[in-house]
């Protein structure tokens, strides 16, 4: 999850002080060490304009200390080739992790205007380390003799995992190869930053402005409030305009009477990025021919080929295959959900067949009529104070750590809150938490985690420990009334401080296997068994409480909410795995010239039900197309909830608190990151391969 971890894994013990550096003005607090309480930047002392003169800073440092590895005469061991690359320039690691955390939460127009010019700087950084030949000699000397140095085992697999990334980020080519590599990675990195400057300007581009409130009929109070008050900000006073921001978005298409305004709000949000001048169709075409360029040079058939052979799945066949296993059931399962939701159009005289725009809202009905559950009743008792409360004490719970607030810690926006983790027994301080839950017009959709700081060993020669931050996109506080979230929101809060848990509690010895430094279909094991606990009746009771009465949720209301868990998973899956299926055919295609065309004929060859859509449409699927995060791999959140499901069985046999199985849960995968194979330390665990059954018995499909 790192961005910048193929330039900079660890930590370096040389002492170079590069002249350029000692002229730099003294006040870019980039520059030096942060002297701020556990190495928090110092937000209140960044300036867009201190970025390009760190990073060319970084870049110098970088350069002197990668002359001082591949010029040294002693023969190549850990100590002198591999330990110093775990922090080639702490400048550009400082600068880097501030940069990319703006680029995707505070990406103003000033900013975005200097990352055009960043981004280049950092990616041909990255080329320098990754394609130096001497360097990769160094490292093969040592990956080759490795049985033979006195190596721990965490060292010896730390050998191994920067001799793999090296060849697999072409250090092995040709000069000839090497140079038409950097070539695509630079073409790459600029078409990357027109998809998402593009889907940022369309999605604060489009509005529906509503006049009369007869025509907000079924929204929630929270929704009407919030259309008003970005009215207001507009300049609308006395109408409502609903964006497509999820808070916005959402609560239309699900609870919205008129179904023009959910249509209206429907083919925004699926249009986005479209047409005209912020349209993403061409991008993509560029993006997909340069990957297979990409993918020929290092000696594969295509894109979806050489990113699958780096990780646990090994072959697209292998991801397909399951991605398949969980769609057919799913798409069956959805079939049922949409007669069901068609009687009720029927029955109310509609005269009309359910289309994509009509599922979010008649699935509530369905749910209503099933369960007799108001999702926008649930809401009131999740005000996001009470929910982060919740995470909170189950957290403490289960792995024996809690959150203090640190009011006066450094921040980049007021709204943004700082906690110190600290052990529940010895007080000892184990991270730093951030998190940055409201929208805004300068951060991208959708929710993460990312971490400023990894565990591991410094430039100084000591283990430091992480400094962690969540983002979301929650509803804002209206009036009175505060944020509240939606089940699927308190299911994301959970889940991205899943991830949160596995740098927060990482106790590898080494930045490049700390933390989420794993296998991408790894990753998400952690986050997705982190959303269970959430809707678990123990835990309701402890957090759960109406937002204006504090009373504690009902029995009755935990009930309808649990034995409702099930519903609607036929739309959640196929939408997910198709989205997933659409992601690898883009990787097997040479290229693509026709987006749309291509999108339906692979909608048509795996059987996409109509009124679903892919979780992503191409134009604004940033998980493959915003950068190579998830490309050819947004298939690991299924293949990660083959864990997950497998190992939430666990708990559920031995109890969801039990000690022993939290404390193993806690070494062998939290803490443990990547110091041994993720199939290694998942049996440890489990106790067994992971059963895949699990998953299509934590769907209800089985």
């Amino acid at each position: 999850m790192n961005k910048f971890a193929t330039v900079a894994l660890g930590a370096f013990l040389f002492a170079a002080t590069p002249l350029q550096i000692m002229a730099q003005d003294n006040t870019n607090p980039f520059l030096q060490a942060y002297t701020t309480k556990y190495g928090i930047p110092p937000y209140e002392k960044i300036k867009v304009s201190d970025f390009i003169p760190a990073i060319k800073a970084g870049i110098e440092e970088q350069d002197q200390n990668l002359f001082s590895i591949t010029r040294n005469r002693a023969l190549p061991d850990f100590d002198n080739t591999i330990l110093p690359l775990e922090n080639l320039s702490p400048i550009l690691e400082r600068v880097a992790s501030v940069f990319y955390h703006y680029e995707s939460a505070l990406s103003t127009p000033e900013f975005a205007a200097m990352a055009e010019e960043a981004i280049p700087l950092l990616n041909e950084a990255a080329n320098k380390v990754n394609l130096d030949e001497q360097l990769f000699q160094r490292i093969k000397a040592v990956y080759d003799s490795r049985d033979k140095l006195k190596l721990t085992p965490v060292q010896k697999r730390v050998v191994e995992k920067y001799y793999r990334q090296f060849a697999e980020q072409g250090a092995a080519l040709s000069p000839e190869k090497k140079e038409q590599l950097i070539k695509v990675n630079d073409e790459l990195s600029k078409l990357f930053i027109r998809f998402n400057k593009n889907l940022l300007a369309a999605t604060n581009q489009f509005t529906v402005v509503v006049y009369d409130s007869a025509d907000l009929a079924g929204l929630p109070e929270s929704s009407v409030a919030q259309a008003a008050e970005e009215a207001t900000k507009r300049g609308l006073d006395g109408l409502w305009v609903f964006t497509l921001h999820a808070p916005s978005r959402l609560p239309v298409l699900q609870y919205a009477d008129n179904r023009g305004l959910r249509e209206a709000i429907y083919k925004g949000y699926t249009s986005l990025a479209s047409t005209g001048e912020y349209s993403n169709l061409p991008v993509i075409s560029e993006i997909v021919k340069l990957r297979n360029e990409k993918a020929k040079i290092m000696g594969f058939d295509n894109f979806a080929q050489m990113m699958t052979s780096r990780v646990m799945a090994k072959t697209p066949e292998n991801a397909t295959n399951l991605l398949m296993q969980v769609f057919e059931p799913a798409v069956k399962r959805s079939h049922e959900e949409v007669a069901d939701m068609q009687a009720i159009v029927d029955a109310e005289g509609g005269n009309f067949k359910i289309a994509p725009w009509d599922y979010y809202y008649y699935a509530d009905k369905v749910k209503k009529q099933k369960y007799d559950l108001d999702e926008n009743q649930v809401r009131e008792y999740f005000s996001l104070e009470n929910v982060m409360k919740g995470l909170f004490d189950t957290t403490e719970r289960l792995y024996g750590i809690k959150m203090v607030p640190m009011n006066d810690a450094p921040k980049y926006m007021d709204e943004v809150q700082v906690f110190d983790v600290v052990d529940t027994k010895t007080g000892e301080h184990v991270a730093v938490w951030m998190c940055d839950y409201f929208p805004r017009d300068s951060k991208r959709q959708g929710a993460w985690m990312e971490q400023l700081q990894s565990a591991g060993i410094y430039e100084d020669g000591k283990y430091r420990r992480p400094i962690v931050y969540n983002v979301g996109n929650f509803s804002r506080p209206a009036g009175d009334i505060p944020a509240l979230l939606t089940i699927d929101e308190v299911e994301t809060t959970f889940h991205e401080f899943g991830h949160a848990l596995q740098s927060i509690l990482s106790r590898a010895p080494y930045k490049s296997i700390a933390g989420t430094n794993v296998d991408r279909d790894y990753v998400e094991m952690c986050s997705q068994i982190n959303e269970h606990w959430a809707f678990e009746p123990e835990v309701l009771k402890s957090y759960a409480r109406h937002y204006k009465t504090g009373e504690v949720m009902p029995d009755s209301l935990i009930n309808k909410l649990n034995a409702s868990g099930k519903f609607n998973q036929g739309f959640v899956t196929t939408e997910l795995a198709g989205a997933a299926l659409l992601d690898l055919k883009y990787g097997a295609q040479p290229e693509v010239k026709d987006v749309k065309a291509f999108e339906k004929k692979v909608a048509d060859e795996i059987g996409m039900p109509e009124e679903i859509t892919f979780r992503y449409r191409s134009p604004y699927f940033k998980h493959i197309f915003g950068d190579d995060g998830y490309a050819s791999g947004y298939y690991t959140y299924l293949w990660s909830q083959v864990l997950e499901a497998d190992a939430w069985e666990l708990f559920q046999q031995k109890g969801i608190f039990d000690k022993k199985t939290a404390d193993s849960f806690k070494k062998n995968i939290l803490e443990s990151g990547d110091t041994e194979d993720a199939l290694i330390l998942f049996k440890r665990f489990r106790g067994h391969e992971p059963d895949t059954k699990a998953l299509l018995r934590l769907r209800g499909f089985e």
